[in-house]
Order: structure tokens, then sequence, then C-alpha cells
């Protein structure tokens, strides 16, 4: 039997043996990696705000995602190499659960060769899974990628978000919040079904536990009533009703969107919120989705008649929509001036125009952000973008 043969028939023996599903992270990697024949394997997982690259075990030291070969795997979704002095050679793989991007997988041999990195691969892929079906339930994951004390809102607020990033062949859509650790009553929402992709930014009154309770309660009504059916009015009418019910006193801006996956059409509802930006060919489509508010959602909408304003553009391939807070244009640069809207618009544009993944884009615009404002914003900030990109692009 040949060595490759001898590795595939390990690595069936440990994938059929049920005790490794209950195996810590580190142990079931080094165990996979064993069967597969490779040398040495460390995973780094992302901070929670993708600045660093932190290993999962004490044996070594973490890696920035700017300036390192690591990083650069992880920003590009793509494999690294580099020499490793007389330890050989290191292979750098991005782990990704779909289309979110949770960290790197570092490869140690000898020499790389075919076989080796189809098996970095796989190992990459099966890592990526084990990570997602633990990181739930096992707060070792949660720790080694957080570098302060999460505050109890954004702690309650952050338990009810979906992953930073999901995506199909058709569209991606991706996410970040911002002070990670402090956020009040900002959130987001993204899902997929087979033809649609639901989209909701919003930003609850206020910045404290009640904002956050705010905020939890209008993403719980909008999943419920879109996980049955619910067309764009009545899933808008059904968060009036539970904000409206449960917390008399609270309300929330939002924008929720739906886009059809097959034609590019793309539905909206405006609750009192900034309009978002439409960019295409590496630019700003002025005003391309600006209309009428709403009231937000909640209390408001009770003193008013009739029903909410459904809003309807046709996107072209590769276009990329982006949905933000108020928190975001109401940042102060360093000479103390409101960021304003023109300001953000150059910011977007110039963080979009080089090419990039739109996770990709949308992390180096909120990093540029900060460093404006000396990593210190005033309010939440909140970014959401979606690209529609259908197969024939």
């Amino acid at each position: 039997m040949s060595t490759s043969e001898t590795g595939d028939t390990t690595l069936q023996e440990f994938l059929a043996d049920p005790d490794h599903l209950t195996l810590d992270l580190p142990t079931a990697v080094a165990r996979c990696s064993h069967a597969l024949g490779l040398r040495h394997t460390v995973v780094y997982l992302v901070d929670i705000q993708q600045r660093h690259l932190v290993p999962q075990t004490g044996m070594a030291s973490a890696q920035p995602v700017d300036g390192s070969l690591a990083g650069w795997a992880y920003r590009t979704q793509a494999l690294r190499v580099e020499e490793s002095g007389a330890e050989g050679v290191t292979a750098w793989f991005p782990l990704l659960d779909g289309a979110e991007r949770l960290g790197v997988l570092a490869v140690n041999e000898t020499a790389l060769t075919a076989s080796s990195l189809t098996r970095g691969r796989a190992l990459a892929s099966l890592t990526a899974m084990m990570i997602t079906s633990k990181r739930a339930y096992e707060d070792s994951y949660v720790r080694s990628t957080r570098t302060e004390r999460m505050q109890l809102p954004a702690e309650m607020l952050r338990a009810f978000l979906p992953p930073r990033t999901i995506g199909n062949a058709q569209v991606v859509s991706t996410a970040v919040l911002e002070p990670a650790y402090e956020i009040g009553g900002d959130a987001f929402d993204h899902a997929l079904t087979e033809t649609t992709l639901h989209v909701a930014v919003l930003d609850a009154m206020g910045h404290n536990l009640a904002s956050g309770l705010t905020s939890a309660v209008a993403l719980a009504a909008c999943r419920n009533a879109r996980r049955t059916g619910a067309d764009l009015p009545e899933l808008v009418s059904a968060v009036d009703e539970a904000l409206a019910t449960w917390l008399p006193d609270q309300f929330c801006t939002a924008v929720v969107c739906q886009l059809d996956l097959a034609t590019g059409l793309l539905r909206w509802t405006n609750c009192g919120h900034p309009a978002p930006i439409l960019i295409r060919d590496h630019r700003l489509v002025i005003d391309a989705m600006e209309r009428e508010a709403d009231p937000p959602m909640g209390l408001p909408a009770q003193f008013t008649s009739g029903p909410r304003g459904t809003h309807e553009i046709s996107l072209e391939p590769g276009d990329r929509v982006l949905m933000y807070t108020d928190g975001v244009v109401e940042a102060r640069t360093r000479e103390a001036t409101l960021l304003g809207l023109e300001r953000f618009a150059d910011y977007v544009i110039r963080a979009t125009a080089g090419g990039e993944l739109a996770p990709e884009s949308l992390r180096r615009l909120i990093h540029s952000i900060l460093a404006m404002q000396e990593d210190r914003l005033r309010d939440d900030a909140t970014l959401l973008m979606f690209e529609w990109r259908p197969p024939s692009v």
C-alpha cells in the first residue's frame, strides 16, 4: 500500500471514530494532520476586529492581518507560501466557512509537493468545519479572538448577530460593527434563500442595555416574519407590532432590503435611516437610493396612517450596495470636523476601488474610519455591504 493510501485510510478511521467529535480543536487538528501525513500545522483565528491572527497553541505567536504573509492569505482568501529557514517551507491556507473568513492554517513541510498542498487544503476545509461546529458553545474560541473585555450590551447583542459574511455564487454580504466591545444599539442581519438575499441594518434609540434589547427584539421579529414567507411590507409591520407590544417606549431606525438573486431587483423600506449608497464601476451613483424615509420602527409608526413605502431599483452585475448607521457619518476627523456623507463616500470609493473582495474592502474601510478617530468612536458605527455578482459576470 502506498503512503498516500495509508494516509487516506488513517484519516477515514479518524473521521469514522465518534470520539473525535469531543476533541478540542488543537488535538483534533493535530490528529488530522498526522493522518494526512503533514509534518506540523497551526491554526490561527482572526480577532473580532480583524487586526490579528491568533494561534490556537502556545508554541506560536500572533500574526498581524496587515503586514504578514499569513495576513495576506486571510485578506485575499488565497494560498501563500514562504520559506521558513532551516525548518523548510510554510504554506498559509485561508480558513473559510462559505464566504466567512475565520483565519488561516499554517502547514510546515520540509518541501511542498502537489500532494502536500492538496492535503493541506483538505485539512483547512476540515478545520473550518470543526471551528464552525464548536465555536457557538466553546468559550475558548471567543476568548482567543478578544483583546478587551466585552461590555454587557455588546455581549448580549452579538449573541443575536449572524456570521459577519455570507454568500453564494450570486451574491456576497458582509458587515462590521464598531466599537467592537461597546456597541449598544446597532445591529445587522443577512440571510439567504434559494431566490433572495434578505438584509437589514438597525440603529436603536440610545446606547445602553435597553437599546440592545430593542435591536434584539427587532431582529427576532424580522427573522420570524421572514421565515414564515412574509413579504417586505408585512415583515416591517411585524417589527413595528413587536416593538410596540414588548418595548412600547423604544424605537429604532432601519433599512430592510430584499434582493432577487436571479434578476437583481432590489426592494427596500427605509424607516428613518440614512439612505443606502450604490457603488457601480467603482463610482458612487449619486442619490440612487435617496427616497423619502418613513418613521422609525416601533412607537413612532403607531401615529402614522397608511402602509410604509416600498422602493425598487434594478442592480447591474457587480454593483455594491453599502448600508450604514449615522455613527459613521457623525464620526469626527482629527481636525474635529464631522466626517460627513461626502467625505465618507470618498472613503468608500477608495476602499472599494482596488478590486478587492467585498469583506476585505469593508475591513479596510472601517479601519480607515477608526484611524481617523484615533480608534475611539463617539457612537456605534455599523457598515454592511452586499455585492450582486450573477454567474455571467
